[in-house]
């Protein structure tokens, strides 16, 4: 004779919500503990804060409120930092809107999710939170196309001065990026579809705009450089720009 089946409930779903503005997080916390399936917690949206909070009560998700008036770049450089200390802890990134370089420099932050607050229903946010909770990707077809456009486009590194200025024009990052991932000038100048010795005019323009004289330089100066702002790479600039 077989067992009855089990009447146990489901376990509840552990979700962490990191957010400055308090009264939003207020709000969304008291909206998801009415679901039975969630177990809510909170904390400001800041790395210590969150660190303790998942170290203190482990979450399954982390749902990241962005605030617009604090800065876009601290708030993805905890992003980051907490994806590398917590990676197997899925993120969420809920916002009132993107542009394409937020979508992308999240998904580089490890967000599994970005979830646009001001065009979709708190239903959808609860299927979004158990999707990416089950390993599922939650990014509409338009935060997609940005991704996708990335990977078949050519890197750029962003090289700043002290002043967070940009040395080089786009098409120069675009030769560093690929340079520091061990291209030759043959391979540099097809990936970019210019001639060997026009590669060659640009890597010898960029060696003297950052003082130094070999490839093994560039290389060096481009991971010295490059490797804090790995979040911030962008998208160079297409072969019509001029770089005159």
């Amino acid at each position: 004779m077989s067992p009855p089946p089990s009447s146990a409930a489901p376990a509840e779903l552990a979700v962490l919500i990191a957010d400055s503005n308090g009264m939003q997080a207020q709000l969304l916390t008291s909206a998801l503990r009415r679901r039975s399936e969630f177990r809510v917690s909170t904390c400001a949206i800041d790395a210590p804060s969150i660190l303790q909070a998942v170290a203190s009560t482990p979450a399954k998700v982390i749902i990241l409120s962005l605030n617009r008036s604090l800065s876009i770049a601290s708030q993805f450089a905890t992003m980051r930092r907490v994806h590398l200390s917590h990676p197997a802890v899925v993120k969420i990134l809920l916002v009132e809107s993107y542009d394409r370089e937020l979508v992308v420099n999240a998904f580089r932050s490890g967000v599994r999710g970005i979830f646009c607050v001001s065009d979709t229903h708190f239903r959808l946010l609860c299927r979004c939170i158990e999707r990416v909770a089950g390993g599922q990707i939650w990014a509409n077809s338009e935060q997609m196309s940005f991704l996708l456009d990335l990977v078949s486009e050519v890197p750029s590194l962003r090289v700043l001065n002290t002043r967070g200025h940009s040395l080089l024009t786009p098409r120069e990052e675009q030769v560093v990026a690929l340079v520091a991932e061990g291209l030759s000038n043959r391979g540099t100048a097809r990936e970019l579809n210019l001639s060997e010795h026009t590669v060659k005019k640009y890597l010898f323009r960029i060696f003297d705009k950052l003082g130094i004289s070999s490839r093994v330089e560039l290389v060096l100066y481009a991971v010295n450089n490059g490797a804090p702002l790995r979040a911030e790479w962008l998208v160079g600039a297409s072969s019509s720009n001029s770089d005159s």
